[in-house]
């Protein structure tokens, strides 16, 4: 068994006797590419977190670009994921990206992240992802704008769209 993501899964379907036996496609939504920080280091550095999500949104918009630099931004990266530029497409193609941060803040402020963070703890639960003594899956909790799906007194995850919301605004 094998789990991987585009471009990597072509090669292996493309394999005698290989077998797909679940694709997040029919999970939409709930597998999301996160950048993560410390909140102690965040709130010790707020300069680290502008400058990492001025970069951040630097690179995307470079790579979401239709023009000479995103189409090198976009083959660096192929390159560098063990594909080429129309494998790396292909991905992105599959996958929701938030190229500006106006997009990213919309999606965190969503209630339907909290409703997104309660299927991820309940199938991270299920399969013994929480811990030993978890006794269920509101055990952690996981803070969005829109509240705290499971214990408030033991948050493990924070989305926290203030650094966006700042790049959106021109204020990083």
């Amino acid at each position: 068994a094998v789990v991987t993501w585009t471009p990597l899964l072509s090669e292996i379907e493309a394999m005698p006797n290989s077998t797909k036996v679940f694709d997040s496609g029919k999970i939409p939504g709930e597998i999301i590419d996160l950048l993560v920080v410390n909140t102690e280091t965040l709130k010790a550095n707020p300069d680290f977190g502008k400058a990492l999500v001025g970069a951040w949104y630097e690179i995307m918009s470079t790579m979401s670009a239709d023009s000479a630099a995103g189409k090198a931004a976009r083959e660096f990266m192929g390159k560098a994921s063990g594909t080429d530029l129309a494998g790396y497409e292909a991905q992105l193609a599959s996958t929701k990206m938030f190229y500006t941060p106006a997009e990213a803040v919309t999606f965190t402020n969503s209630a339907q992240l909290k409703t997104t963070m309660k299927y991820v703890a309940e199938f991270s639960f299920k399969h013994g992802l929480l811990g030993e003594g978890a006794p269920d899956a509101g055990f952690i909790g996981i803070e969005t704008p829109s509240g705290v799906f499971g214990s408030d007194s033991n948050i493990k995850l924070r989305f926290d769209p203030s650094y966006m919301k700042m790049a959106a605004d021109g204020k990083l």
